[in-house]
């Protein structure tokens, strides 16, 4: 495991037109009883409108979000927010996190100019810019994947370099590319503060409501 500080210089700077986003928003999320869970408002925005929101933010050339459970209307509360965004759907979404990955990946792999991927997901609001121009940068630095590390836990976004391209579209389970990433030389770029929580249950969500609003 590689742990990464950042100088000035690197956390002003942006990711480089290489660099896509993937934002991971299939899933039916079975723990939560309040509806659609991406399409939960949080501080006026649907949730994956804050993905999208924080990877443009984050400097990232082109944003790919991967809808299946309620596509239509999740696809169209991302556009809302970006009306560039690409839109993939996953009709496995079912099957795992894992299967939305590889959709995003497949959608990108074939633009030979998508060096890097940087994954988000779409109920993390509380996940800001910084994190995805840091681990974005960390692999256009020259390693194979950088994950944002917390100060409590490892956490998202990552980062995956494009020689994993092939590997990411093998990955099985809900477990998305955990196992892969076991596998690797993973950098872990430090990131101020605790981890941002999921928003898996409706009572995560009047937490996450709780602090950002």
């Amino acid at each position: 495991m590689t742990v990464l500080g950042r100088s000035e210089d690197e956390r002003r700077a942006t990711p480089s037109a290489a660099v896509v986003a993937l934002v991971l928003a299939a899933g039916r999320g079975a723990r939560f009883t309040g509806g659609t869970k991406q399409l939960a408002v949080v501080a006026g925005r649907p949730l994956v409108a804050h993905a999208v929101a924080t990877a443009r933010a984050g400097g990232v050339d082109r944003v790919v979000v991967v809808v299946g459970h309620d596509g239509d209307a999740v696809a169209a509360a991302a556009r809302m927010e970006d009306a560039e965004v690409q839109i993939v759907t996953n009709p496995d979404h079912a099957l795992g996190q894992s299967t939305s990955l590889a959709a995003g990946i497949r959608a990108v792999a074939h633009d030979e100019r998508a060096r890097v991927a940087v994954v988000l997901l779409a109920d993390q609001p509380g996940v800001g810019a910084e994190p995805v121009r840091a681990v974005a940068a960390a692999v256009r630095g020259g390693v194979p994947a950088a994950r944002a590390s917390y100060a409590d836990l490892p956490g998202h976004p990552i980062a995956f370099a494009r020689e994993l391209f092939d590997r990411l579209t093998g990955v099985e389970g809900d477990a998305g590319a955990r196992h892969l990433l076991a596998e690797l030389d993973l950098a872990h770029v430090l990131v101020a503060g605790a981890a941002p929580l999921d928003v898996d249950t409706v009572e995560d969500l009047a937490t996450v409501r709780a602090s950002l609003e």
